[in-house]
This record gives structure tokens, C-alpha cells and sequence, in this order.
């Protein structure tokens, strides 16, 4: 029987150096530059480039890719360990070559790209040469790809692409997009939306808007629109009408390491807030002492371990069964506490905070705006709990009868019939 909860002492050592070299080397660079995306910066690239080169020496570059594309193909459960660490610092996946969205997108070259496409802009991407962006989600149906309009036609050998597309994040600095857009629009629901590789250069881009998150981010979502915008043929990816299944590609295992690199944050936020109770004195006590303040900091510390504990969980059921849909509803459920436990915790550490706990001098309100994207991206946390909702329910079956199957006086009946000749001899014969 294998279950335990220790990590294999080798791996624990990279750990520990991953640890170290997150502190000392890459936390600092979340204080003196804006954009971890814009690898046209100088400044930036002075700076990142040689923590990607001593990552690769290390071995732990692109650790979430196989061998064959210059990973360590590791599994969730290492993966969410090492993310975990790395999202402390909004520098820690790309220097650990794991940023999203180029993750997902170059799985998704890996998968479904030409040999052309894979050396034009796979190589490039996964050496962090250049940045991608993934573009879904369109004004009117966010969260509801069945509504999309955003089209693409067939004209002889290319495809013409129209329409807007709203949060298209990074697309400012990236080299190409991968596009969603309706392809067969009296398809089904599922077969309606096709993947399109799209260079950025394209004729016919237009950004309308480039925006942040909360007020004091920096602007990396874009508001787009295409405007009879042509790709060639050989630029769909995967099947005409399998846009879903292509994007399936790259959310399962990317929830997982999101999840991951909220709890280094979290904790974060968490270690913060222990250190302000152990410092600050009030009416004549430590805040420490307070049993308002103890009830935040044990609040905080058992929803922290909970999440966790599912998170790693989850990856461990995914490289057990090598199947994102024999995990679906933990994967979902993961994505609906998310967001919660985040907001709770960097809320909680604002509060105790007081009034320096809400100015852009600790990170705890663009922590808290952050807990609200987390909730939106990749569809909104009632969608997931609708799918958790479903995947449970498929478990267990109706009653049968007028009662339910655990109505008291019927299993009383029960049990009388199974054991009440015995109790009855038993009391004969203590008669």
C-alpha cells in the first residue's frame, strides 16, 4: 500500500535549491520590472535570460514537456510541487520556462502543428525566444463558447477570420495567437469552433484596448478585433469543428499548476500576516494575543492546508490514471475553491494590515483583485461547481420508494427481521 505525504529525497533536494534561488534570485526582479512577458525589453532580458540559463543547466527547464521537447516530463504531483514554489514570484514561471499561456499553447503545437509550424514557432516559444497568447473569449458569451460569433470562412486556400475577441492576455507582446473562431456556426454545439494559428503581424489586427486587472496592474489584456484577417489553410490546428478537443489540451494539467502557484501566493500572504500579529501591539497585547486575530490566522492556515492537500491529490490522480477525464470533478472543484480560499486569506492579511494593508506598498489589495480574476478565468467558478455538482450526482441513484433509503423506522423493520430471532432466543434464554 503506497500512501504517504513525503517527497523522495532527491527531488526534495531540487526543492530546496528551487526554493533558494526563487528567494534570492528571482523575487527580486518583481520590484524593478513590469512585464515578465515582453521579452522585446532589454532591461528585462538582462536580467531573465541568465536565470533561464542557469535553470537549464540545473535541468529543470520546461520540466511540465517531455524529453523530446527539452523537459523533464515530470508528473502533476512533481510539477505542482515545483509551481508552488514558483508562485511566489510573478517572475517564477517564466524564468522555469512554465509560464501560461505559452505552456498550454506549446502543447498544443506539440500535438497538433505542422513540422513548419513547430520549428517557426514552437522552438521559439519554448526557448522563451518569443511569447504567445490564447484568444477565446469574446464580449458577448465570456464564459459560454456555444454563443461565440467571432467567424472563420473557407476562401480558396486560406481562412478568413472576423470578428472581436475580448482578455486576450499578452496578445501586445506575443508573436502569434491561437484563435478560437466558428467554423461549421449549424454544427453542434461541440463541433462548431475550430483552432487557428494566427501570426501576429497578420494584416488586419486591430487592438482596440489593452487593459490590467484592478488599477495599478500593468495593461496585458487586450480587447481585439480581426478584420477580414487571413491565415492560410495548413494554419487550423487539429480537425475543422474540434476547437474544444484542441483546447482541452492545455487545461487540465494548467488548472493543476495554476492551483499550485495560488498556494506559494497564498502562503505568502499567509506568512505576512503571522509576522504583522508577532509585531504589532494594541490596547496593550500583541495582536497575536487576540482571539479575533487567532480565529483569522487558524482560519487561514486549515483552508490553506485543505486546498493543498485536494490540489496534490488531484495530481496525484492524474498521473495515476493518465486521464484529465477520470479526474474531471476534482479538477473542477480545485478551480472552484481557488479563487475562495485566495481572497479569504489575502483579505484577512489586509485587514490585520490596517490602513497599510490597502496601499499599494503591501500586496494584499492586488491580491485580492487577483482572487477575483482567478474566479473568471477559465470559466467562472459556478460553471466548475456545476460540473462538480454533476460528476457527484452521477454516483448515486434515486430512491426507490415513497421514503428515502435511510428513513429510520424501515431499516429498524430491517434489522428485526435480520437479528430478531436471536435477540429473542438470547432473551429466552437469559429468562
Amino acid at each position: 500500500m503506497a500512501w504517504d505525504f513525503e517527497t523522495e529525497p532527491e527531488f526534495q533536494k531540487e526543492l530546496d535549491w528551487v526554493d533558494r534561488f526563487v528567494a534570492e534570485e528571482v523575487e527580486p526582479l518583481d520590484y524593478l520590472l513590469p512585464d515578465p512577458y515582453d521579452v522585446r525589453c532589454a532591461r528585462r532580458n538582462a536580467l531573465v535570460k541568465p536565470l533561464q540559463k542557469i535553470v537549464k543547466e540545473r535541468g529543470l527547464w520546461a520540466c511540465h514537456l517531455g524529453p523530446e521537447l527539452g523537459g523533464q516530463g515530470y508528473g502533476q504531483v512533481k510539477l505542482g510541487l515545483l509551481n508552488e514554489i514558483l508562485g511566489r514570484s510573478k517572475f517564477g514561471p517564466i524564468v522555469f520556462g512554465c509560464q501560461a499561456p505559452d505552456s498550454g499553447n506549446s502543447e498544443i503545437l506539440a500535438h497538433y502543428g505542422t513540422p513548419e509550424q513547430k520549428e517557426r514557432y514552437l522552438r521559439p516559444l519554448l526557448n522563451n525566444d518569443i511569447v504567445s497568447c490564447f484568444s477565446m473569449t469574446e464580449v458577448q458569451g465570456g464564459a459560454d463558447p456555444k454563443v461565440f460569433t467571432f467567424s472563420a470562412v473557407e476562401d480558396g486556400g486560406e481562412w478568413v477570420l472576423n470578428g472581436e475577441k475580448w482578455f486576450s492576455s499578452h496578445a501586445h507582446v506575443a508573436s502569434f495567437f491561437i484563435v478560437m473562431a466558428v467554423s461549421d456556426p449549424d454544427a453542434s454545439e461541440y463541433r462548431r469552433l475550430s483552432a487557428f494559428i494566427v501570426p501576429a503581424e497578420t494584416p488586419g489586427i486591430e487592438m482596440v484596448r489593452n487593459m490590467p486587472v484592478g488599477h495599478h496592474g500593468h495593461p496585458a489584456h487586450a480587447y481585439l478585433r480581426f478584420n477580414n484577417v487571413r491565415v492560410p489553410k495548413d494554419h487550423l490546428l487539429g480537425e475543422r469543428g474540434g476547437g474544444f478537443v484542441v483546447a482541452q489540451t492545455r487545461l487540465g494539467g494548467g488548472r493543476i499548476h495554476h492551483a499550485m502557484r495560488t498556494i506559494g501566493q497564498v502562503k505568502r500572504a499567509f506568512d505576512m500576516m503571522c509576522e504583522r500579529v508577532l509585531s504589532r501591539h494594541t490596547q496593550g497585547t500583541l495582536l497575536a494575543d487576540k482571539q479575533m486575530v487567532q480565529e483569522k490566522i487558524a482560519d487561514s492556515w486549515i483552508e490553506i492546508e485543505q486546498f493543498r492537500l485536494l490540489v496534490l491529490r488531484t495530481a496525484w490522480k492524474i498521473d495515476k490514471y493518465k486521464d484529465y477525464l477520470a479526474v474531471r470533478k476534482d479538477i473542477a472543484a480545485i478551480k472552484a475553491l481557488m479563487p475562495r480560499v485566495f481572497h479569504d486569506v489575502a483579505a484577512r492579511a489586509l485587514h490585520i494590515h490596517g490602513s497599510l494593508g490597502v496601499t499599494p506598498d503591501m500586496p494584499f489589495a492586488e491580491q485580492v483583485i487577483e482572487s477575483f480574476h482567478m474566479g473568471l478565468a477559465d470559466g467562472p467558478t459556478e460553471v466548475h461547481k456545476v460540473t462538480v455538482a454533476r460528476q457527484v450526482l452521477r454516483e448515486y441513484h434515486a430512491a426507490t420508494g415513497k421514503f428515502p433509503s435511510r428513513y429510520i423506522p424501515h431499516l429498524r423493520e430491517a434489522a428485526v427481521a435480520k437479528y430478531g430471532r436471536l435477540l429473542d432466543e438470547i432473551e429466552a434464554q437469559a429468562a
